[in-house]
């Protein structure tokens, strides 16, 4: 099928315009990380401006690279995905540019809010509750574009990237409806109908199954399509893949109670979350297994195909990430583990070598697709390959090691029973990590410089030579 049959046949338009904003985006929101954690190494460069502070900024870095990259990233892919697979053309799309438009007035209205301090406070879900009610109908226009999409497919089968992304779709409408039910008192301040120990509860069921469905069965969606797609072979076990999105599906739920451990939450719901996280390593290393025999075959591939590079180095960071997860869930563990900056390390093994490169992968592979070009400079990316891969390393390298020294110095106490160290020391010592952090938050950051450039290069040249090819008519 030629191009301009492609472009009749199915809507890449807002395909383009989400893979940009998602590109965009990701600058962006890996810049103000760059500068949050810059502020916690060297404390002076928030300037005493209470807008630039490491608690304005850092829900404004966590909203701009889940909910700002994420979400565009998540929407380019699968209503590419849905359109290929299905053959057909999305089912409406006014309705696709209505979440467009909606899901960038949510992002405007969290750069605004978020410094000024307007937050409900609540990890993951600091918007105050008119941007909480704009999600929710943004969402379900997405959610019913794409369920009819499938609805009017020239196939009879379901392509099993679309269940991952079906069962994101539902379970995070209703995760954002339940964690987000509140009483207004004014126009930017609310309060939740949740308190105490519940909120807490509600909180992490919502936190962690953001990551569960929104950050993992999304972007799984993503990797079963794209790996086989880009390294020219099948899935390697399709049976396997079905298996794993039920195994997800009805097992990550029950895991954010081991947040919560050690806190006013009954030690039997903490442990609960702990036995089910365990459980879930199998499924989520079936996955990662799946995607990387999917080249079996095909391995000769990764010396030339660098977009591949990222889509396989993403699924070896989910199965490092998926392991280490449950093994932090442990009560025991995790008694070290939690409120140091191990979590914070463990959660950039996920965010930046997971997420982002499976992310930086898919949009790779359709930049050239959707503009009908080729890259501007392969040679670019094999530089942001490395540099993302590198500077990811040495973040959460640093993390780690902080984090352990955080967990052992807390805990440190002399034959009399007190503590060793003071808190001020436990931080002094932490700051050569912090810089360390800084250090590869600022190659990774330079490699998504890289690929924003590369993008527009590659777009301004599909521009030219279509005029180019009408000259010639």
């Amino acid at each position: 099928m030629s191009n301009n049959q492609e472009d009749s046949l199915y809507n890449f338009k807002i395909v383009q315009w989400f893979t940009f904003c998602a590109v965009l985006y990701l600058l962006v929101g890996t810049f103000v990380g760059l500068y949050i954690a810059a502020e916690l190494a060297w404390p002076f460069l928030n300037f005493d401006i209470p807008y630039l502070t490491f608690g304005r900024l850092r829900p404004l870095h966590t909203n701009a690279v889940i909910f700002a990259f994420g979400g565009c990233v998540l929407m380019a892919s699968s209503h590419y995905i849905v359109q290929r697979t299905c053959a057909v053309r999305i089912w409406s799309d006014k309705l696709a540019w209505f979440t467009f438009t909606t899901w960038n007035i949510v992002i405007v209205s969290a750069v605004i809010t978020l410094p000024l301090g307007l937050t409900q406070g609540k990890e993951y879900a600091e918007l105050e509750w008119p941007i909480d009610i704009l999600i929710a109908v943004s969402w379900l226009s997405y959610l019913f574009n794409f369920v009819m999409t499938l609805a009017n497919r020239k196939v009879s089968h379901i392509y099993v990237a679309n269940w991952f992304f079906l069962a994101m779709m539902v379970m995070i409408t209703y995760l954002h409806v339940v964690n987000s039910l509140a009483i207004p008192v004014g126009l930017f301040k609310s309060y939740s109908i949740f308190s105490g120990v519940h909120d807490a509860m509600i909180q992490w069921w919502y936190g962690h199954n953001a990551v569960g469905f929104f950050l993992t069965a999304g972007f799984l969606g993503i990797m079963y399509y794209f790996i086989p797609k880009q390294a020219g072979r099948p899935i390697f076990s399709y049976r396997l893949s079905v298996v794993h999105f039920w195994a997800l599906t009805f097992g990550y739920v029950w895991l954010g109670s081991h947040h919560l451990q050690y806190t006013a939450l009954p030690d039997w719901a903490g442990s609960l979350g702990a036995a089910v996280s365990l459980a879930m390593i199998i499924p989520s290393w079936g996955g990662a297994v799946n995607g990387l025999f999917t080249l079996s075959g095909a391995w000769h591939k990764l010396r030339t195909d660098y977009v591949l590079r990222f889509l396989i180095m993403a699924v070896a960071f989910y199965a490092m990430s998926t392991f280490e997860g449950p093994l932090m869930s442990i009560r025991t563990v995790n008694a070290l583990s939690h409120y140091t900056d191990w979590t914070i390390g463990h959660v950039h093994s996920g965010a930046l070598g997971w997420v982002a490169m499976v992310g930086i992968g898919a949009i790779y592979h359709l930049i050239p697709v959707l503009w009908n070009t080729k890259m501007y400079s392969e040679n670019l990316i094999n530089v942001h390959f490395w540099m993302a891969t590198i500077g990811t390393v040495i973040y959460i390298c640093a993390m780690w090691v902080s984090g352990i020294m955080q967990g052992l110095m807390w805990r440190a106490y002399d034959e009399q029973g007190s503590l060793l160290y003071t808190f001020a020391e436990s931080v002094e010592a932490m700051h050569p990590y912090y810089a360390l952090r800084v250090l590869g938050g600022l190659v990774f950051v330079g490699g998504v410089a890289l690929m924003f450039f590369n993008m527009i290069m590659t777009i301004k040249n599909s521009g030219q030579t279509a005029e180019a090819t009408e000259g010639g008519r």
